[in-house]
């Protein structure tokens, strides 16, 4: 049965081997000019741009067309959405899979709201992959796939907050912390999808320590780690360190952050998507 794995650029993937594979691109958008989360977006000049510039942005999800030229003429599609609550893509792929069911009676359409962003919709498209080259039923891969979604969870550390603050997703006063002084902000998005931080680090050290601690505190014991950064590699690879000293037997890959992921973390920033068990 033809059978395609579907997300929105949030995932941070462009290609997936094994299963075909489509992500429905997100939009950055200031008064100056529109970013489209694609593999021809240019992320360095979009994040150097957005560093300097002071007026307001926003994002844009993907609509109903989108999401169905992503779905393509698949029979069984999974689809897999930003958390809801920093965007309307996952209302979107709804509608879409309504109309998409209504016009193919005899295709499916599975639309899963992530609760979250970056390398934790990785993790789950991994699952996916793996559940579909299985060629488990539709149902079983539905059931699996939300059961796994709420064994993983996702850390950020950020060096700015501008772009949250900006876009309204934080406020001003919580924004300034990040950056003065040296100060990283750790969080991690909470069980409702929102973004929840839970500590002030000063200095990078300090705050992927802090990371380390929380991934123990959060479950993970012998899972996958997944770490994307917004242009700061060497707090990837030193985090990955950090992390394998603590827990010998996890497996922790490195990322680049892509257009959205990159708009929300900024420059410095890291996002790390991980296993609970």
């Amino acid at each position: 049965m033809n059978t395609k794995i579907v997300a929105d650029s949030s995932a941070d993937m462009i290609a997936l081997s094994g299963v075909p594979f489509e992500a429905a691109p997100l939009k950055i958008i200031t008064a100056d000019k529109e970013y489209v989360d694609n593999a021809q977006l240019d992320v360095y000049d979009m994040v150097k741009t957005l560093q300097s510039y002071k007026g307001r942005s926003s994002t844009s999800c993907p609509n109903q067309s989108d999401w169905l030229s992503a779905f393509g003429d698949a029979e069984r599609v999974f689809c897999v959405t930003i958390t809801g609550t920093l965007s309307g893509s996952y209302n979107s792929a709804l509608l879409a899979k309504e109309i998409y069911e209504e016009k193919h009676p005899d295709r499916r359409v599975f639309v899963l709201n992530s609760l979250t962003a970056g390398p934790e919709i990785s993790l789950i498209i991994d699952k996916l992959r793996e559940l579909v080259l299985d060629q488990k039923d539709f149902d079983d891969i539905c059931n699996e796939i939300t059961n796994y979604s709420r064994e993983t969870g996702l850390l950020f550390m950020l060096e700015s907050m501008k772009n949250l603050a900006n876009n309204g997703r934080v406020s001003p006063i919580v924004a300034k912390m990040a950056g003065l002084l040296g100060i990283r902000v750790v969080g991690k998005a909470s069980d409702k999808g929102d973004l929840e931080p839970l500590n002030k680090c000063r200095g990078e050290a300090k705050a992927l320590d802090t990371i380390v601690e929380y991934l123990k505190a959060l479950g993970l014991k012998n899972g996958k780690v997944k770490i994307a950064h917004c242009f700061n590699e060497n707090a990837a690879k030193s985090l990955k360190e950090l992390i394998l000293k603590r827990f010998e037997k996890v497996q922790v890959e490195i990322d680049k952050c892509r257009g959205l992921c990159s708009f929300y973390a900024e420059k410095g920033g890291l996002l790390v998507g991980f296993e609970k068990t």
